[in-house]
């Protein structure tokens, strides 16, 4: 929905609760980044020739949309400070408008440009979603370290290629799955991995409608199993213990849509039970609504929309309660640059993770086109040089 094209009395009043819901700065970059994306220039403006900060690793930004404007863009500068260097996106206008927002020393169309710059560290890729793969890829053969929002992959062909380019470039990888990193997300998932035991999980998610010409649902995209539901397959899966996971049986449960008034049941290896539904019925005057609840042992969980939540365990019981509405956002796109800038000391990546997550959601799409029951395995390095369609 274009909010800036809204009834005055509407924008007001969404402001105000996104002020309860955010705090000022973050509603105001959110209001900013709206007009972002309509924003028209007679005369292009003129990139930034300052200085990158001294040893600061500088940044390529690929897709220059909101999310990229409200999160990436908003809270590198917040932390860091002026760091990026390149802005890319096919829409010329938005490429400049952040590049004049953010201090930018340069904004273009050529993908390729970012790619080859010398001065660039580290890609933030937030583009359109087929393209995610792509330029992950490219800049992991050029030696730059990456950040890949959700989806990383739309098929499986794309998550093969990423995880060998990821294996044999051996440079920091970070993945847009930011709710697990949110401080209410650690909580619960420390509570439920403490109990040591199988558990039930379920997430109910209530989503944006879209248009049915939206551009999520072109067939190179992967539609809203991709593009949506992959942050709440993420977050189940890293619930379970990795030795225990696997195989995992995707059940899934669709009448006319495969990828939106839908549920997915999920068994795990060692009998968990997770279950996702996801609606996209109407327009939510808060964003995405998410309901989480778990059982595990003694422990009783619920989180509602990443800032209220409870942990009971027997006659205990604990309310979790954030000031403002965290996803994680912050600590995904920070902790992405401070790997990239400390990466001569670091861990190589976890090509194991990038894979699951991503077999995880593309089999999940799988399921519930061809709406039967499919079943998964794991990673082994012999995936990569395997045929793997879908």
């Amino acid at each position: 929905m274009d909010y800036t094209r809204a009834p005055l009395l509407f924008k007001v009043r969404k402001a105000a609760r996104y002020v309860h819901l955010y705090g000022v700065s973050r509603t105001m970059m959110k209001v900013k980044a709206q007009y972002h994306m309509n924003r028209e220039f007679a005369v292009m403006p003129t990139a930034s020739t300052k200085p990158l900060p001294a040893s600061r690793l500088g940044v390529g930004l690929m897709g220059c949309g909101n999310f990229a404007y409200s999160n990436i863009a908003y809270y590198l500068r917040r932390e860091i400070g002026d760091v990026i260097v390149g802005c890319m996106d096919t829409h010329p206008m938005r490429a400049a408008s952040l590049c004049k927002d953010f201090t930018g020393r340069y904004y273009t169309t050529d993908a390729q440009r970012i790619i080859d710059d010398r001065d660039i560290g580290i890609v933030y890729i937030a583009s359109n979603h087929a393209s995610h793969a792509e330029y992950a890829i490219a800049a992991l053969g050029a030696g730059k370290s990456v950040h890949v929002e959700k989806p990383h992959v739309v098929n499986m062909d794309q998550l093969r290629r990423l995880c060998v380019a990821v294996r044999d470039s051996r440079r920091p990888v970070g993945l847009g799955f930011n709710r697990p990193n949110s401080k209410l997300g650690k909580l619960v998932s420390a509570a439920l991995t403490a109990e040591r035991q199988p558990m039930v999980m379920n997430w109910f998610v209530a989503g944006h409608e879209l248009p049915a010409d939206h551009w999520y649902f072109r067939e190179e995209e992967g539609g809203r199993v991709l593009g949506n539901l992959c942050h709440w397959t993420d977050f189940l899966l890293r619930l379970v213990p990795k030795e225990r996971r696997y195989p995992i049986r995707i059940v899934p449960a669709r009448s006319g849509q495969s990828d939106c008034n839908i549920g997915v049941n999920f068994v795990f290896g060692d009998g968990s039970v997770g279950v996702i539904t996801f609606s996209a019925m109407g327009h939510t005057f808060e964003g995405v609504r998410e309901r989480f609840s778990a059982h595990c042992g003694n422990v009783i969980c619920h989180l509602d929309d990443f800032q209220y939540g409870t942990i009971e365990n027997v006659s205990r019981r604990r309310t979790i309660r954030g000031r403002v509405r965290d996803h994680g956002h912050r600590e995904a796109i920070i902790g992405s640059y401070s790997a990239a800038s400390d990466s001569s000391a670091g861990a190589p990546p976890d090509v194991s993770y990038i894979w699951e997550t991503g077999e995880l959601f593309v089999r999940t799409k799988q399921a519930l086109e061809e709406d039967r029951v499919v079943e998964v395995g794991g990673f082994s390095n012999d995936l990569l040089s395997a045929h793997t369609p879908v």
